[in-house]
């Protein structure tokens, strides 16, 4: 079945108004359920719900008169329905799928509307791999809306990226038609501090009428913060704890409070809602991000406002920030996120407001899934060779590559250390005193210290900087290797042998990205991500049981981290504090400048 072609509601009212009036007959009607209303926070029973051409036209206790002999009836049975759930903010490319193959994953888990910032693909392809993502997401059954990347880089003079974004492409892709603002502003110093280009990028959204989002990765709530949110961005899902929700809500953002694979968020803020009684309405829920894993055995959306219901949210308040109130973040208020006349008829039927089992999913009036099958075709876009061939080392790597050479006469060092923090994005800057051995500095897994290293792969360079980093727990001789390296996406080796270190990169320049284990010189795990680097257009659970021998490979090499690959794939993320690497060096995200690996020797 191809996708609706989904006309306006204005170009849909004569027949709405018709169906409504029972002088015409719907394409379909659901009987005898509980209409969950997020506009008023009411279970209404015994409703009925009438919908023709991909929009609903009637809500009431009695839809007999708008059934015709060819209208589909679908039986509710008593059950919820609830409006088809919205993601505010994520980046298709950490699910390591396509937009095709993500919606595919998503769509028996009751998402139906995405508001995605392809960041990720900017950062290798540039403005063209953006409009790539941005068609093969209007090819999609369901609402995939794309957010302009902001800042490619995303901390200037810090990275290196495959290509840049400023303010004419942002002024560009607002003309597209599947743009709805502009992404997450990371380079939150550079609007605190005036910069012409971050404010030229948000002008033109605002001019465009559409929504800047917000990246502000900082404890910091005095005049840096309201400097930020007097730049113009609307919401923010970099908060940990209450007050960050709080100051944001004040300030007249959105709080976006956020469960992903590695990242949680939501415990810790939503007291702001269910303790301190603050007014919902500016809090929305999102995942940013979950990968292939994720999505298969656990969910998307659904999984979040389950999440949020157990810990304390009233359900129907849980759903509404799933729901209108990202809708009315985005200027979609009239368009979807509520069941109620005009609206995109995108609904999930579900036996259980608490435990959401996501029972029948109908998006744009029709059946998208059922009891957790997939009854669609989500079109893929076909990408072309150079989006497939990005991985470009310029040389073969050898263990030489990885070595560190100590300071001349140094037999020990002191040296910064990037800790790695569970369920955390931000990272600890740590030191160590780390033994020199033939002139290099060796790492020490006795002390949970292992090398790191970020090879430059967008221009064939063959530059490697190397560091050192803790909390993986490896043991062993190992390495791992991922051309998943938020932002810039140059590639990111951790490991306790540099030999291993070679052979872990050499083998994603192979096979043009993705993520690999190497264990005593042998492969034990490979994710192929050839487009990009980043992306497979395989089926999410094929690549979910890569991933998963992914996991196991990592767990044999001693890790024990939840997501120990998101981890891994944020370690070069350079906006992120305490302390980062990148193809410049050693990334000081307190101070944003670069830093030295060693700061003392004997």
């Amino acid at each position: 079945m191809e996708p609706i072609q989904l006309k306006t509601w204005a170009e849909c009212a004569p027949r709405l108004v018709a169906v409504a009036a029972g002088r015409a007959p719907a394409d379909t009607v659901i009987r005898n359920g509980r209409w969950v209303n997020v506009h008023t926070r009411e279970i209404l029973p015994d409703h009925d719900i009438a919908i023709a051409e991909g929009r609903i036209a009637y809500v009431g206790p009695d839809a007999d008169h708008c059934i015709g002999p060819e209208t589909e009836i679908i039986e509710a049975d008593d059950r919820y329905m609830i409006p088809g759930l919205c993601d505010a903010h994520m980046h298709i490319e950490s699910g390591m799928l396509t937009p095709a193959e993500f919606a595919r994953a998503v769509i028996p888990h009751g998402t139906t509307s995405m508001f995605t910032d392809p960041h990720e693909i900017a950062n290798v392809l540039g403005l063209e791999g953006v409009r790539m993502m941005h068609d093969e997401a209007l090819m999609q059954p369901v609402n995939i809306f794309t957010q302009m990347p902001s800042c490619a880089p995303s901390a200037p003079g810090l990275e290196t990226t495959g290509f840049e974004i400023g303010p004419d492409d942002v002024s560009e892709a607002m003309q597209w038609p599947g743009i709805i603002g502009l992404g997450e502003m990371m380079n939150f110093p550079g609007v605190v501090n005036g910069s012409q280009q971050m404010l030229a990028e948000i002008a033109a959204t605002q001019a465009a009428g559409k929504t800047v989002g917000g990246h502000y990765a900082s404890p910091d709530l005095g005049p840096a913060f309201h400097a930020y949110a007097a730049g113009g961005p609307a919401d923010d899902h970099e908060g940990t704890c209450e007050a960050d929700a709080i100051a944001r809500v004040r300030q007249g953002m959105r709080s976006m409070m956020r469960l992903g694979s590695a990242w949680y968020d939501v415990e810790s803020q939503i007291t702001a809602v269910t303790e301190k009684g603050l007014d919902p309405r500016n809090f929305i829920l999102c995942t940013d991000d979950c990968h292939s894993g994720t999505l298969v055995n656990d969910g998307h959306m659904n999984r979040v406002v389950r999440h949020a219901i157990a810990c304390g949210c009233d359900p129907v308040i849980a759903l509404q920030m799933a729901t209108i109130n990202t809708a009315s973040h985005f200027g979609l208020e009239r368009e979807l996120g509520s069941i109620a006349p005009g609206r995109r008829a995108d609904i999930i039927l579900t036996s259980d407001i608490e435990t959401l089992p996501i029972e029948h999913v109908i998006a744009r009036g029709r059946t998208v899934a059922k009891d957790g099958e997939i009854l669609v075709d989500c079109p893929h876009y076909a990408w072309p060779e150079h989006a497939r061939n990005t991985v470009r080392l310029g040389h073969e790597l050898g263990a030489d590559d990885f070595a560190i050479p100590a300071p001349e006469g140094a037999s020990e060092v002191t040296v910064n250390v990037i800790g790695v923090v569970e369920n955390q994005a931000p990272t600890k800057a740590l030191t160590a005193n780390l033994q020199v051995e033939d002139g290099l500095i060796q790492g020490d897994i006795e002390t949970d210290i292992a090398q790191i290293a970020l090879v430059e792969r967008h221009r064939a360079t063959g530059d490697v900087t190397n560091a050192f980093v803790s909390g993986f727990g490896y043991t062993g001789r190992m390495a791992m290797a991922s051309t998943v390296a938020h932002d810039s996406h140059h590639m990111i080796v951790v490991g306790t042998s540099r030999e291993d270190m070679a052979l872990a990169a050499n083998r994603l320049g192979e096979v043009g990205g993705g993520v690999t284990v190497f264990r005593e010189g042998k492969e034990i795990a490979l994710v192929e991500l050839p487009i990009s680097g980043l992306m497979s257009d395989a089926p999410a659970a094929d690549v979910a049981a890569k991933a998963q021998a992914l996991v196991e490979a990592m767990e044999a090499c001693g890790c024990t981290l939840n997501n120990a690959y998101m981890q891994h794939s944020l370690l070069a993320l350079v906006v992120i504090p305490e302390l980062r690497i990148s193809d410049l060096g050693l990334v000081d995200v307190t101070r944003f400048e670069l830093t030295d690996l060693v700061t003392g020797t004997k």
